[in-house]
């Protein structure tokens, strides 16, 4: 959240991660553009998807090439999950950037029930990759329990996301 602690940070991560509410924190992404780590930049729960493309380029203006966008819910009027994951959104960044898009369902969603779903559409939407939490007891997580997926759960969806991947012609 803050650049001081980047130094300490790119000492011991793989990717950085811009959370939603960083996303225009343009001096945080103007100095992860200068890493030499992955950036793993979340789409801002109010922010459009030109709004994330934007973001995007203050990161690749320094130099860092190595940017992947998440979608991970949008705030709407509804109220029944967490957010609207908007899956409208994968398609339509892959059409307008180079750039990997990862989808967070247990973001977008948080609720553990659906990610499952969430998940296997958003690799028929054409998701790069898919962001999950797994705790092996949500019950007692610090934060975020109600969306996380049991160890169980990720092993039976596993294998339906490969069907799906392998049905709309990708490999997973």
């Amino acid at each position: 959240m803050d650049a001081r602690d980047l130094p300490i940070v790119e000492r011991y991560a793989d990717c950085l991660q811009i959370g939603a509410r960083n996303m225009h924190n343009f001096s945080l992404l103007k100095e992860v553009g200068r890493s030499h780590l992955p950036v793993l930049l979340k789409r801002g729960f109010s922010a459009t998807i030109n709004e994330l493309i934007m973001s995007a380029e203050y990161i690749l203006n320094e130099g860092n090439m190595n940017v992947l966008l998440c979608e991970r819910g949008i705030r709407t009027f509804e109220t029944a999950t967490r957010y609207t994951l908007d899956l409208n959104a994968v398609p339509i960044l892959k059409a307008k950037t180079h750039l990997p898009v990862v989808v967070d369902p247990t973001h977008g969603v948080g609720l553990r029930e659906f990610i499952p779903q969430m998940s296997i559409a958003a690799v028929a939407a054409g998701a790069d990759a898919i962001m999950l939490e797994v705790h092996h007891s949500p019950d007692l997580a610090k934060s975020d329990g109600e969306q996380a997926l049991v160890p169980e759960m990720l092993a039976k969806l596993v294998p339906r996301l490969r069907a799906v991947a392998n049905a709309v012609g990708r490999d997973l």
